[in-house]
């Protein structure tokens, strides 16, 4: 168990519950992570990696309105956030129909697999969430929809910073 972040963590593979559980402790524990909030006067958007070994995988992300990582899954691997300042929109394709819209307030968190598509984006003038995933990220994939409702997917890097690939907001 290691206890870098100043909490347990497994040495094995977790699950969706599991992971949920690690993102709610770490942000109670702000001591771990709050040295990493940062928004860059250039407008840039701001993530550092919290942690990482061979089964999980943390990040904290800073978030503005426009910052938007674009439709993306997260290949093999399950996902937790946690939302610890302002609040951040996810919004999940439909097939013939508006996508799905939820606004995640500061002190909720969301769990997802492997199978999960989605985009995230800034909700309030500055957002900040904890991110992890099991097993760490290696790919992603990324998604276009076209005019037409054709949904293309690109496999890009964990290390690329996520942004659309359609020009089209989450937000219309």
């Amino acid at each position: 168990m290691s206890e870098h972040l100043g909490t347990p963590i497994p040495e094995r593979t977790l699950d969706r519950r599991e992971l949920r559980d690690l993102v709610d402790r770490l942000a109670a524990d702000p001591a771990g992570w709050q040295d990493q909030v940062d928004f860059p006067a250039d407008g840039r958007r701001h993530y550092a990696s919290l942690y990482r070994d061979a089964y999980v995988d943390v990040w904290l992300l800073c978030w503005r309105p426009e910052d938007d990582t674009g439709w993306h899954d997260h290949d093999v691997s399950s996902g937790a956030v946690h939302v610890v300042e302002g609040a951040l929109l996810e919004c999940n394709p439909r097939i013939g129909g508006e996508h799905l819209e939820t606004v995640v307030p500061e002190g909720r968190s969301f769990s997802f697999g492997p199978d999960h598509i989605h985009r995230l984006t800034g909700a309030t003038e500055r957002s900040v969430s904890i991110h992890a995933y099991s097993p760490p990220l290696w790919r992603l994939g990324q998604y276009s929809i076209d005019d037409s409702g054709v949904m293309r997917r690109v496999s890009v890097s964990y290390a690329d910073e996520l942004r659309p690939l359609d020009g089209v907001s989450a937000v219309a």
